[in-house]
């Protein structure tokens, strides 16, 4: 038999060791823990979807997969025929929408941990991939939608990085209307304001000279284009840019994006959002043409070539391609798969107080595999995760295969010590074993477990 080489399509590459699974899992569930904590919901939406909904907001078709069966012709298959793989979590969301309207309650509040799939050019370094996590969440409701929600989303943000504890972070503010205002400002025909936010969305990825030139090529004056790349990429706190922002000729945009950005930051101090976690600030552009108010980025402060760890903003009408009814809603998705290579890279992921790997039953003598049975049995219906090693070995192998899967404690007897009734429990981290009574391995486990790991210590694959 010829052997196939075992290998992963590039842009489909990222998998992890188990130890590393376990900690990817782990942060799904703390995000998963603080949506839930403001009220949100779960959903799931399939894989594939129709490919009419995917394309009906503009998605790139040159993103996005289609579906093949090898084995059947697309005349054999509607799947094939009609459908592909979901790019984002936002299109499935707005079909969702669209066909439960009258079951959900308004204002809906949906989380969505799934994986996408994008078409683009995978770049490791950068932490890009084809196949990948978000973590997203929605608040929607029907014909309006309260500026606290916009301001409520910054306070979910700042409990989950919060809770992460990888470093101190600023949630970046801005409006998308402010931006029209302030590109009114600059005498610029509407039909051109799409570009011009798209090339300043580009302020921290490329040159001054390349933005300039773009921002020209699009009909600015040269002075023009260089004041408004000035009053974007410069930095300023929170005050200094309303201070500035006061003295642009006002229009009807600007002053309205300049108060709805005002009440939003100061729900947010009653949300609880302190002043050092966030910031309004201009270079927040966002590229995507939906933003219809507050538009959110996300960055780790001592870790800005990372980039945005997290982003979105508020939008007019989520489904208007597939309802009439007036859909508002205010979202933000975290890429996870690159945020956790990312954090993986410059070591800001915390170790695992816990994993399930906690306690090893070692089969010293095979004679006594039955009792190795009931005691795995007793620990496990006493909440306490537990394996048994059930190959032949050396005490030794077993207890280096203890060290490298991680287990926190060993549950040693042998022949003498069931003929005495009892068990040795040993503490992988200090080495220190203890002989207890066989009647009392659940107590004396759990408190062996419950004992503190001394600083240094290690558990082979866990450190």
């Amino acid at each position: 038999m010829q052997k196939v080489k075992p290998a992963l399509l590039r842009g489909f590459d990222q998998e992890y060791l188990p130890h590393e699974q376990l900690q990817f899992n782990h942060l799904i569930e703390l995000i998963r823990r603080n949506f839930e904590l403001y009220g949100f919901l779960p959903i799931e939406t399939p894989s594939a979807e129709r490919t009419e909904v995917l394309t009906s907001k503009g998605g790139a078709e040159k993103e996005i997969y289609a579906l093949k069966r090898l084995a059947a012709s697309a005349e054999e298959d509607e799947a094939a025929a009609k459908g592909a793989l979901r790019f984002d979590l936002t299109v499935p969301l707005a079909r969702y929408v669209a066909m439960r309207e009258r079951e959900l309650a308004f204002p809906f509040r949906r989380y969505q941990i799934q994986r996408v799939w994008r078409g683009e050019t995978p770049q490791a370094k950068k932490g890009r991939w084809r196949e990948f996590y978000q973590c997203d969440i929605d608040i929607i409701n029907r014909d309006k939608l309260s500026y606290l929600a916009e301001a409520e989303i910054p306070s979910v943000i700042c409990s989950v990085f919060t809770e992460m504890a990888i470093g101190e972070f600023r949630i970046r503010l801005n409006n998308r209307k402010l931006l029209r205002g302030l590109l009114q400002g600059f005498r610029l025909p509407d039909e051109r304001a799409g570009a011009v936010l798209r090339a300043l969305d580009k302020v921290e990825k490329e040159d001054r000279a390349a933005i300039l030139h773009e921002l020209t090529r699009e009909g600015l004056a040269s002075g023009a284009a260089q004041q408004l790349y000035d009053l974007v990429a410069i930095k300023k706190d929170t005050d200094e840019t309303f201070a500035v922002l006061e003295k642009i000729a006002p229009s009807e945009a600007l002053q309205t994006g300049m108060e709805e950005l005002r009440m939003v930051v100061e729900a947010m101090g009653q949300l609880g959002v302190p002043e050092s976690a966030f910031g309004v600030d201009l270079g927040v552009v966002r590229g995507l043409d939906y933003y219809t108010g507050t538009i959110y980025e996300t960055q780790l402060v001592a870790h800005p070539d990372i980039g945005s760890i997290c982003s979105g903003g508020r939008y007019d009408d989520l489904a208007s391609h597939f309802t009439d009814t007036k859909l508002p809603g205010v979202g933000i998705s975290i890429g996870l798969t690159r945020l956790f290579s990312k954090l993986n890279e410059v070591g800001l992921l915390q170790p695992l107080a816990r994993t399930p790997a906690e306690a090893i039953v070692i089969t010293m003598d095979s004679r006594y595999l039955g009792r190795y049975l009931e005691i795995a049995t007793k620990l496990r219906k006493a909440g306490i995760n537990t394996e048994v090693y059930l190959e032949q070995a050396k005490l030794r192998n077993q207890m280096a295969y203890a060290d490298r899967k991680g287990f926190r404690v060993a549950v040693i007897a042998g022949e003498d010590e069931f003929a005495r009734q009892t068990v040795q429990i040993k503490n992988l981290a200090t080495q220190q074993a203890t002989v207890h009574p066989l009647d009392d391995v659940v107590r004396a486990v759990r408190a062996t477990l419950n004992e503190p790991t001394p600083a240094g210590a290690s558990h082979g694959a866990r450190s």
